[in-house]
């Protein structure tokens, strides 16, 4: 299989039975609540999520690679374990940087909402429809 087909499976996956393989040891996240480096340290935030958030799914509405880049464009939808259990929705893309050992070095996500919706999304779930 090569990278995008590993990684088309593992959005299909998200968050359970995920290709950390495909990361390298050191490689660098960040997203708009976070940012660290290291593939044990993105597989504890994937597990995070696997483990607190009621049915994450994660569609993959493109992926394209052009080179050593890989950019995916994406839906992540989850319901937050509140009383009121808010689902919530975050559209976004990915840019992923490869190196020559075609493992992923950087994984930068960018979403196309703010932080501030995001939370909006808790308090008053039917006010925002992303």
């Amino acid at each position: 299989m090569d990278i995008l087909e590993i990684l088309t499976a593992d959005y299909h996956n998200f968050p359970h039975n995920q290709t950390y393989r495909i990361y390298a040891a050191d490689v660098y996240f960040k997203d708009p609540l976070n940012e660290f480096q290291g593939r044990d340290r993105y597989e504890k935030m994937i597990q995070f999520i696997a483990q607190w958030f009621q049915q994450p799914q994660l569609d993959l509405h493109q992926i394209q690679r052009n080179g050593d880049q890989i950019r995916t464009d994406w839906t992540l939808n989850w319901t937050t374990p509140l009383p009121w259990k808010p689902r919530i929705c975050i559209s976004g893309w990915s840019e992923l940087q490869l190196n020559a050992d075609e493992l992923i070095i950087s994984h930068v996500d960018y979403w196309h909402c703010s932080r501030w919706d995001v939370l909006k999304q808790h308090i008053w779930p039917q006010a925002m429809k992303l």
